[in-house]
């Protein structure tokens, strides 16, 4: 028997799914249930405008005034990578509070989106993040190795990575009657649940998270060495990246963890009806928090970068 929860991170992980019929009190998380159904479609749509109406400013006013430089191409990506999924908000929003009506090919493409937007946006903050490093170590070399059309070429290579690793979600995930109710969930082979589940959450965690964040976290350390040798004071955009990384990592990494957690919740005695609620509470508040992040970038830009500021102001009043 499934959880009784619609998020799609919970829906990725089959094995996680308990035995509630061995338990004699029926194990259901009413205050999830009633979070999904009544506050989601509120706060999803609440994302859904503002992260609609930020990316698109955002992708305009990089295309008018800013698109110069390598950077510039990956924020425009970046922007992309979100406005992708926030047209997926919709069939969201509908799902957590009504059955999956969409069909089957919507369903794969609707999880497809979901992983291909976590990938990309973990990818192209990686490639922002080398672009300042070659920029600001390497700054005698790099302006050799880092034409225009460079940005380009490993824009896309970012995209073909992020769409292979994202592909078993086209696969795995299909539309199933679950509880008397159309679900878009995964299913795989059977006797092979387990294995399937571990490797798609620990591809996630180690390929969306971990391998990206080693990167970020040598980068920045040779710049911050860097800077403070030389007192570089040029390059005020790496303080715009470092906020996008550290943001990204705030909002996305808590689902991850609780889904490690959730996925091996049997090696931490986590398999009574109580922990079993307070674990889908957890995964469920920290995917919205993952959900959400899709319309922080342009509040970023926003608060953090003057310059954006003045193009946004032009923009309106050439």
């Amino acid at each position: 028997m499934s959880t009784p929860i619609n998020g799609i991170m919970d829906e990725a992980i089959a094995t996680t799914e308990f035995d509630y019929d061995s338990v004699v009190t029926p194990c259901h998380a009413v205050a999830v249930q009633t979070f999904v159904f009544n506050v989601l479609p509120t706060f999803y749509s609440l994302v859904f405008i503002l992260g609609l109406v930020g990316n698109v400013l955002v992708v305009l006013v990089l295309i008018k005034y800013k698109f110069k430089s390598m950077t510039d191409i990956y924020l425009l990506n970046l922007a992309i990578s979100d406005l992708l999924f926030i047209f997926s908000l919709p069939f969201r929003i509908y799902y957590a509070a009504n059955d999956w009506v969409f069909g089957d090919a919507m369903c794969k493409i609707y999880i497809g989106i979901f992983f291909l937007h976590f990938y990309s946006g973990s990818f192209f903050i990686v490639l922002l993040t080398i672009d300042r490093y070659l920029d600001i170590v390497h700054s005698a070399s790099a302006l050799k190795a880092r034409p225009i059309h460079y940005g380009i070429i490993t824009s896309i290579h970012a995209w073909g990575v992020a769409i292979l690793v994202s592909s078993p979600g086209l696969v795995f995930f299909r539309l199933q009657m679950e509880d008397d109710r159309k679900s878009c969930t995964s299913y795989f082979p059977y006797g092979s649940n387990f294995e399937w589940n571990k490797f798609l959450i620990l591809k996630m965690f180690f390929v969306g998270l971990i391998f990206p964040m080693i990167i970020m976290t040598f980068c920045y350390s040779r710049i911050l060495n860097t800077l403070l040798r030389s007192r570089n004071e040029k390059n005020k955009t790496i303080w715009l990246i470092f906020i996008i990384m550290i943001i990204y990592f705030l909002f996305w990494a808590p689902n991850n963890i609780v889904l490690l957690l959730q996925l091996f919740h049997t090696s931490f005695s986590a398999d009574s009806c109580n922990n079993l609620k307070r674990m889908n509470t957890a995964l469920q508040l920290t995917e919205t928090l993952a959900v959400a992040h899709c319309c922080i970038n342009p509040l970023i830009y926003a608060f953090a970068s003057e310059k954006f500021r003045k193009y946004v102001i032009s923009f309106f009043h050439p």
